[in-house]
């Protein structure tokens, strides 16, 4: 689901450069940052540091990624999780649920690493499906399609109010606005001191 397109760049182009940049704050915050990738098995991990040659790692690592059509292993992404953070940490994770189904196969995963560490969630929102709710109906099936979008983008929500009801930050951003809205949450999380 991270190769979907949008304005030329897959999802996971855009977790790329928000992860970056994400890194870069937090840096510059002096506060450690690292990368743990992860698809049907763990990729790469980049330890949490705050030296000046991080973010380099970061970059090295993750203009290596490519997007691949397996579902993600969770068990895997929580098992390193444990291993490599020793203390509470911000743990970002950008992926792309499309149904509640998908959410709630990784559920009892998010919540093991909410335990923790203090887990922020960040998926997208489909703007195509905004832009279909939004149109004007003309016959029959422009109802269906438009009943059948709204569905799916109530989904999002819904998404968005199961992980609070466990405790998960969550982020359903538009990918055009995705690096923006990641960094404003990190600092509105460090402002109220929650790691």
């Amino acid at each position: 689901s991270m190769k979907m397109p949008f304005e030329g760049l897959s999802l996971l182009d855009y977790a790329i450069n928000a992860s970056l940049v994400l890194s870069n704050v937090a840096l510059v915050k002096q506060d450690k940052a690292g990368l743990i990738t992860v698809a049907e098995q763990i990729g790469s991990v980049v330890p949490a540091d705050r030296r000046p040659t991080q973010l380099g790692k970061i970059m090295e690592v993750l203009y290596k990624e490519k997007t691949r059509y397996l579902e993600l292993n969770m068990e895997a992404l929580f098992t390193s999780v444990r291993g490599v953070l020793r203390q509470r940490s911000l743990v970002v994770l950008f992926t792309n649920f499309e149904s509640m189904s998908a959410l709630n196969r990784q559920l009892p995963y998010l919540k093991r690493i909410a335990k923790y560490h203090l887990l922020l969630v960040v998926f997208f929102e489909n703007t195509e499906l905004k832009e279909i709710t939004e149109k004007q109906v003309q016959d029959i099936e422009d109802i269906y399609i438009q009943t059948i979008a709204n569905k799916f983008a109530y989904e999002k929500k819904l998404m968005v109010r199961e992980l609070a009801k466990h405790g998960i930050l969550s982020i359903l951003t538009p990918p055009d606005q995705l690096t923006i809205n990641v960094v404003n949450r990190y600092l509105a999380i460090k402002a109220q001191q929650k790691i």
